[in-house]
This record gives structure tokens, sequence and C-alpha cells, in this order.
């Protein structure tokens, strides 16, 4: 099979996926017992306006005729309208995804850079003290979490030094209509995004620091290791041009895994930290039946998880050439 084949394979698989990711989450919240109007009972004095209500929703349609109208609004681009807040879904969490995955990328960033470093160092320094200091630091990293991680940078940072805010995400509100420059890069949102990138962060860090130490004891044993420093090379130039840039590859995979994990602990996190993300928006439309709402949410984040596994699959090809097209 040819580079051309698997990549269109790969591509229909992608959207195969996504079909099963769109049905499931669609027969799924049908099945919830009540309707997005059973929740707010008293907003209809008679029971002829809440079936106005539910009709205005769509709702006392037959299902197949519900699911053909939901992806035709998603071929359009649109997600329907909130049963709760009763304006477009795409309007309302939009901004709200854009913050949690502001929010994830940087905890990502931090943790994979760092996690990558130190485990390069762990294994080049192995059966030294700062190897044996640096597994339980990870480990203890690993076991952690989110919520303890957060209120232990809370009472450290805020309640002790006074250097960070407590909880929010600044005071622009995240408005859509302004600027992606100027909703994110300010003094203020940087500020508010401090704490809870560092807790991402010190959570995730621990499974690239590790991979990368077990990757690097292999490499470490190659020939060409022996090679390089019989050259005479720097140490520090085996380590990281050489050693470490061979060891990388399998962090590729597990970065694409470590997304879904990310999105899915960035509900611990907005909460703790009063985050306007989508996973606390996810979580409050789920309690109140707002369907439009919470699939929206769980299909966006879904999708990201789906398309960087996908992105991995393409960059493993491009990175190492030994892979088949299989």
């Amino acid at each position: 099979m040819g580079l051309r084949e698997y990549v269109v394979r790969r591509v229909f698989q992608l959207v195969l996926t996504l079909w099963v990711l769109v049905t499931m989450l669609f027969v799924l919240f049908r099945l919830v017992p009540g309707d997005p109007t059973s929740r707010f009972v008293m907003d209809y004095p008679t029971a002829a306006e809440r079936e106005a209500r539910i009709e205005e929703l769509g709702l006392n349609e037959p299902l197949y005729v519900q699911y053909f109208e939901y992806i035709g609004q998603l071929l359009q681009g649109e997600f329907g309208d909130s049963a709760h807040y009763r304006e477009p879904v795409g309007e309302l969490i939009f901004p709200l995804f854009l913050n949690t995955i502001v929010l994830m990328f940087t905890a990502l960033v931090i943790a994979y850079t760092i996690g990558i470093l130190f485990g390069a160092a762990m294994g080049w320094l192995r059966g030294s003290r700062f190897e044996r200091g640096g597994i339980v630091i990870t480990l203890m990293a690993r076991a952690s979490p989110e919520f303890w991680i957060g209120i232990i940078l809370v009472w450290i940072f805020v309640f002790q030094l006074g250097l960070f805010p407590r909880s929010g995400i600044g005071g622009y509100g995240g408005e859509l209509t302004m600027n992606l420059v100027d909703r994110y890069v300010n003094v203020s949102f940087l500020h508010h995004l401090f704490l809870p990138a560092l807790t991402g962060a010190f959570v995730y860090l621990a499974t690239p620091a590790l991979l990368m130490r077990n990757t690097m004891l292999e490499v470490l044993k190659a020939d060409f290791i022996e090679i390089k420093k019989a050259e005479g090379l720097p140490e520090r130039t085996v380590l990281y041009k050489h050693a470490a840039r061979n060891s990388v590859l399998p962090i590729v995979t597990v970065a694409a895994i470590a997304t879904g994990a990310a999105m899915g602990g960035s509900v611990i996190i907005e909460t703790v930290f009063n985050w306007p993300g989508v996973g606390r928006e996810m979580v409050a439309s789920v309690t109140r039946n707002d369907y439009p709402v919470a699939m929206a949410a769980f299909l966006l984040m879904g999708t990201s998880v789906i398309v960087m596994n996908f992105v991995a699959d393409m960059l493993y090809l491009y990175l190492d050439p030994r892979v088949k097209y299989e």
C-alpha cells in the first residue's frame, strides 16, 4: 500500500469515526429520561405552553427525523439552539471551547517540554540520586489527582504568597467578538492562566518523563551512541542531539492519547479554578438536560481526540520512515 492509499484510508476512517461519535451522542442523549423543559416546569403555566416549547425544539418529531435534522445542522456548522440559554449553541460553546483549548494546550506544552528533557536526563544519569529522586517526583505527579494539586497550589500561591488570583479568566470575560490576540495575549489573562496551567502540567508531566527515560535506556545501548562518544562529542550533544532525538518518537503517539486525558481532566481543573471552559459547561448542561449544548460539548471534545490521533499517525509516518503503510 502506497502513501496516498494509506492517507485516503485513514481519512475515511476519520470520517467514519466522527459519524459513529455523532450517532452515539444523539442516541444516548435521547435515551436520557425527561426533556429540556422538565427542569423548568414553573416557566410554563399551562401544559399547552410546554408542548409548544417542545415543538419549538423539535422534540415532538420522530427520532429518525430529529437525527437527520441534527446531521443537517452539523453539516452547516450549526448545533441548534440551547434550551436553557435560548440562544445559538455555537455562540455559547465556541468561546468556552477556545478557553479550554488554550488552558490544556499550555499545560501540555509545559508538561511535555519539561518531561522530555527531564526524562532524557534521568535516562542518561541512570543509577544516580538524580534519577531516583526524579522517579519519585514523577510517580507522585502521576498519582496525584488534579483537584488536590490545584488546592495545594491555590493555598501556596494565593492564600500564602498572594501572587496569583484565585479563579476566573480575567476582566474581559472571554467575549467571542474580541480579537484572539486581545483575548489571550494580555497580562490579566496570563496571570489567571498560570495556576490552572501549572496544575495540568504537573499532573501530565509523569507520562512523557517516564516514557522518555525508558526509551533512552534502550537507545543508549545502541552502537551509534558509543560511536558518537568515541568521536569525542560533548556529553550534552550526544544526549540531546542523538540519544534524545531517537527516543522521542513513541511520545508522539502518547501525546495524542494525552490530549484525550487532558480534555477529560479539564472538567476538574476548570471547576477548581472556576475557569469558564467547555468541560464545566458540559457538566452543567447534562444536569439540566440541555441536549444541544451537552452534545456540542461532547462532540467538540471527542472530535479533538479523534483528530489528534489522526495527526499523530501522519506525524509518525513523517518522523519514522521505517513505518509501513498497513
